[in-house]
């Protein structure tokens, strides 16, 4: 799920005729599009993996580079662009973000080596950073009726969680019929058709110059995170720059914080967090994310490189939890009103939490039916504790400053999945490298390939081929487990202390006076503010 979160900062509500009539749907329509593209981009990777790592031997940190750099980019950005927007015009930022998409789709695509495909990941990120926070004040822009405009909302935000869930599946079918590439090349013909589309029925927005954007600050931010992520990559897999990158990252966060302090406009609003219900909303979202997101890359190597199936099987067995997800969505509003929100964010956390602690006991066999049930039950009550979050964020805070709170949520996200990735598939490495013992008949050489990650060891094993082939593939599997069981219980610890500090700190009921559902705060607060 994402949030409705960019809606921040959006301007009043244009007199451009394509706002009235028939012309606001099909805005809407091309907007869902660009939506759909920027989601599923952030899980088409996950059964491409194998796939990708016989192509161009990545490292265990590249790999999980290519796999990360896309959310790591996006999070730090958000507000950047957003920001942007306001005072140089959405549509034009949403044409430049097309360009941007575009060209980096097609690098991605042909790209020749991992260094390659980082940068170029890392450049759709810039691309649907810019995209992602005009969408919706173009969508606050052109429906101007309450109603019609909780309508679009719901769609927006059906059609991001259903990108999500269909990039896996998406990236499965395109794996097994076609080559990797094409789970970029297919965002060239779709955008040469949004870019004329765009440019003809997008309102132009009115430049709001009276804020000044903050530049170092926005710089400060993406830095930081990014050398924070960087450092937790390379400490995880023992490169002496690892912790040296991590402490400047860190200190490069807290200049961007003490600047924010400072500042009569900052990017973010650092007062929000003085509200306890408002950090306990912001840490359960990003907390979720970050389990639900690195598990996912974690299960779809399970699946393919473990169980042995093909990446369109791994992505038909991983469907159930999208499908549990989306119902979780659907459904989380009912379960919201009849037990409140400490007791239905509390739930979801402990329902993922359990439906994760079985596969703790599993080894290389299978286990169909029982796997069938745990997808069910994360997918579920992920979703369900990311409605109730984010309804804990939006009733913690005053309806003049929802607008700042839905940003620092969507942020947060972003952040989850960046940090997912990058942290627990550095517990999984961490582990299973040493686990992986040398095997008689593989050269030293190719043993120190294979310990960089399970697609690295498949590989291998398959040039290798025989006896010794197969009992590398063998040994390879079972170490990888038990780097996928320590990631389980580093999940599970996770959201267990996070269901406890729900407990503690989130009211049972929202405190706004239910008058307005969160989407509608959200519009309501851009609308003032704008």
């Amino acid at each position: 799920m994402i949030t409705v979160g960019a809606a921040a900062g959006v301007g009043h509500a244009g007199d451009d005729p394509r706002a009235h009539g028939a012309g606001r749907w099909s805005i809407l329509v091309l907007l869902c599009f660009s939506l759909l593209l920027i989601t599923v981009d952030s899980t088409v990777l996950h059964i491409a993996v194998p796939a990708l790592t016989a192509a161009l031997e990545p490292s265990s940190v590249q790999l999980l580079w290519i796999i990360d750099v896309y959310s790591l980019v996006v999070a730090p950005l958000l507000l950047t662009f957003g920001t942007l927007g306001d005072r140089y015009g959405r549509k034009r930022l949403v044409l430049a973000g097309y360009l941007v998409f575009g060209a980096a789709s097609a690098a991605a695509a042909f790209a020749s080596s991992p260094p390659a495909l980082i940068v170029a990941r890392a450049f759709l990120g810039v691309g649907g950073a810019m995209i992602m926070p005009a969408t919706l004040s173009i969508i606050r822009q052109v429906f101007t009726d309450r109603q019609e405009r909780a309508f679009a909302l719901g769609v927006w935000s059906a059609v991001a969680a259903a990108g999500a869930a269909v990039g896996p599946v998406f990236g499965g079918l395109l794996v097994e019929h076609v080559w990797w590439g094409a789970v970029f090349l297919i965002n060239v013909p779709v955008l040469l058709v949004l870019l004329p589309a765009a440019a003809r029925i997008l309102p132009e927005s009115g430049v709001r110059a009276g804020h000044p954007w903050d530049a170092p600050g926005a710089l400060l931010s993406v830095l930081g995170i990014l050398g924070v992520a960087f450092g937790v990559k390379e400490a995880g897999s023992g490169h002496p720059g690892g912790v040296a990158a991590l402490l400047c990252g860190a200190a490069l966060l807290a200049c961007f914080v003490r600047r924010q302090h400072r500042l009569a406009f900052p990017l973010l609003d650092l007062g929000l967090f003085r509200r306890r219900a408002f950090c306990a909303g912001v840490g359960g979202v990003l907390l979720t994310v970050f389990a639900l997101v690195g598990l996912q890359l974690m299960l779809a190597q399970y699946l393919q490189l473990v169980l042995g199936d093909s990446p369109l099987q791994a992505a038909a067995r991983m469907l159930p939890l999208m499908i549990a997800a989306i119902t979780g969505g659907l459904t989380g509003s009912r379960l919201l009103r009849r037990f409140g929100l400490r007791a239905t964010m509390t739930g979801g956390l402990a329902l993922t939490a359990l439906s994760l602690a079985p596969t703790l006991a599993w080894g290389t066999e299978r286990h169909s039916v029982a796997l069938l049930l745990c997808f069910v039950g994360i997918g579920f009550g992920i979703q369900v504790t990311l409605l109730a979050a984010s309804d804990t964020i939006m009733s913690s805070v005053p309806e003049s400053r929802a607008g700042g709170a839905a940003a620092i949520e969507e942020t947060s996200y972003e952040l989850g999945a960046g940090l997912g990735v990058a942290v627990l598939g550095t517990v999984t490495t961490a582990v299973y490298a040493p686990a992986l013992a040398p095997v008689r008949g593989v050269p030293a050489a190719e043993m120190t390939q294979a310990r960089q990650s399970l697609a690295s060891a498949a590989h291998v094993a398959h040039e290798v081929g025989g006896p010794a082939g197969r009992a590398l593939l063998d040994a390879a599997r079972v170490a990888f487990v038990g780097g996928l069981h320590s990631t389980i219980m580093v999940s599970v610890f996770l959201l267990g202390a996070t269901a406890a500090a729900v407990a503690l700190l989130v009211p049972r009921q929202p405190s706004h006076d239910g008058e307005d559902s969160p989407f509608e705060a959200v519009v309501e607060a851009s609308r003032r503010e704008g």
